[in-house]
């Protein structure tokens, strides 16, 4: 798969078909843009590609939005790949490119730099200054500028449109199992181990410390969890912890994870965190007996919930 970071990629990826969004998390939804475009791109002979953004608009114009992101920009490439993607076009979304009014986007840069035969988009995509770009621009513009549009209808599951959207919602209210399903696999976190206040080793239980970055903040508390160290194919059970330690006054959030079977330090080393199963709320402790007699009962649920199948 090949990846271009401009706008002016070679001859031989023109005339290709080429799906538009912003892809985050490539869900249930995504997959079926990808599919309908790939099917089309086999049969005509042509490449099949991907025109995205980083980063994601949203984040661009609210600054302060901070936890919002479901993948992170390498989890989404290897995504790409693992859909069959031949090429990635990932646009840098800054201030000049704000401005650029929806006509233009059509006429200057996926017309004249792309060329694309088809062009697949959800019926909810918007582009443009003021977002005033949608699928009835793209139609009106399709004969003039030789691509064929592809509008997909947005996938729905349980009578509900699949989104982005919706599976922010689903991880913030603790419905990780729904959130797995629209995802169609589990849902992880990477992050490197970070050096900690070492308050779970003084309670019997060593944890690893991960800061959750730009990622979305699924509801705070207690998961049971699978987590890979590395670039190892070994999975363990765990139980994470998601929040700011109230009873020892904390502020900062962080993910906290109990490995099982592992003992041994793993500072400066990279986990993936799958989230399986929401157990509880967080909560204040009068002290730290309380704190370690609750962590107990966290653990026996944990193990329990790691019964629920790993989808990667």
């Amino acid at each position: 798969m090949k990846i271009f970071n401009s706008i002016n990629i070679p001859k031989n990826y023109k005339i290709s078909a080429l799906a538009i969004g912003n892809f985050d998390g490539i869900h249930r939804g995504h997959q079926k843009v990808f599919g309908e475009t790939r099917k089309f791109a086999k049969r005509k002979k042509i490449k099949f590609g991907v025109l995205t953004f980083t980063p994601l608009p949203i984040m661009f114009f609210y600054k302060k939005i901070k936890n919002f992101r479901l993948t992170s920009e390498d989890q989404k490439i290897k995504l790409f790949k693992k859909h069959q993607v031949d090429f990635v076009i990932n646009i840098k979304f800054n201030k000049n490119f704000s401005k650029i009014s929806a006509e233009d986007f059509i006429k200057k840069i996926i017309y004249k730099k792309m060329n694309p035969q088809l062009l697949s988009v959800s019926n909810n995509f918007r582009f443009g200054r003021k977002r005033k770009g949608d699928v009835n621009l793209l139609k009106k513009f399709s004969n003039k500028y030789a691509y064929r549009l592809l509008n997909i209808t947005p996938l729905k599951y349980s009578g509900k449109m699949v989104s982005s959207t919706r599976i922010r919602k689903c991880l913030k209210n603790g419905d990780i199992n729904l959130a797995n399903k629209l995802l169609s696999r589990t849902w992880f976190i990477d992050g490197q181990v970070k050096k900690g206040k070492k308050i779970g080793r003084k309670l019997g239980y060593r944890t690893c410390n991960v800061k959750i970055k730009n990622y979305i903040l699924p509801k705070i508390g207690i998961y049971a969890v699978k987590i890979s160290v590395g670039d190892k194919k070994n999975i363990y059970g765990g139980v994470a912890y998601l929040g700011s330690r109230p009873t020892f006054r904390g502020k900062e959030i962080f993910l906290e994870t109990n490995i099982f079977g592992i003992k041994k330090s793993l500072y400066k080393k990279k986990l993936r965190v799958y989230f399986l199963k929401f157990l509880r709320g967080d909560r204040k402790f009068k002290n730290p007996t309380q704190l370690i007699r609750q962590m107990n009962k966290d653990v026996i649920f944990a193990k329990k919930g790691l019964k629920t199948k790993l989808v990667l």
